[in-house]
């Protein structure tokens, strides 16, 4: 399998522009809210275990889930998050490292996993932690202006999350979203330049 990093950070960290610029690299993204997405939508694998345990208030027209209503469910009790996670969580997890085994052609691959640092479940499938780190007024305003969630649902949010200091203390690397763009894509090309070279050791050790 070719060198794995995980990418995470709190949410309106920048993750998914992080990624996008990783990409246009030629690095292979696999990430586990576009799986969680697939698995939820109508005809989607999780879909008859979450009626099983939610009913049908929990569903769109269309079968798929309805994500608002999950939102509102999870967050009045605790209980059904962790009813949800329970259902979730292995079948990400599952598809996620199968998607990372198929990505051989690609010199390296980010794993993206918003709680990577608060599951733990998928240390054993990374070898560097990559965190995309701003402080939190700049993750409020961006989810806000991106979402129309309410700075109270925000932090809401943010208080299921690992806190900043934690993410930093675990993290291999390190890549401020904090200021422009192109300040932004200076940072993905020096980490894409070290994962490179990562790679061929790690390729050249497994054909030593």
């Amino acid at each position: 399998m070719s060198l794995v990093v995980g990418l995470t950070g709190g949410i309106g960290s920048g993750k998914t522009t992080v990624a996008d610029l990783f990409a246009e690299l030629g690095a292979a993204i696999v990430d586990t809210d576009v799986i969680a997405h697939e698995l939820t939508s109508a005809q989607g694998a999780a879909m008859p275990a979450i009626v099983r345990a939610f009913g049908t208030a929990v569903l769109q027209k269309d079968g798929g889930l309805d994500r608002a209503a999950m939102r509102r469910l999870c967050f009045s009790d605790p209980a059904m998050r962790k009813r949800l996670e329970a259902i979730l969580h292995p079948l990400i997890r599952g598809e996620s490292v199968a998607r990372c085994r198929r990505a051989g052609h690609a010199p390296y691959v980010l794993l993206v996993v918003p709680l990577l640092i608060e599951s733990g479940a998928y240390r054993e499938y990374v070898d560097r932690i990559l965190v995309v780190d701003c402080d939190e007024t700049q993750q409020i305003a961006r989810v806000m202006a991106r979402s129309g969630l309410s700075e109270d649902e925000v932090r809401g949010i943010m208080a299921t999350q690992a806190g900043r200091a934690e993410r930093l203390a675990a993290a291999d690397d390190v890549l401020a979203n904090t200021g422009a763009r192109d300040e932004l894509q200076t940072g993905v090309l020096a980490l894409h330049r070290r994962y490179l070279e990562l790679s061929r050791r790690a390729d050249v050790q497994g054909h030593a």
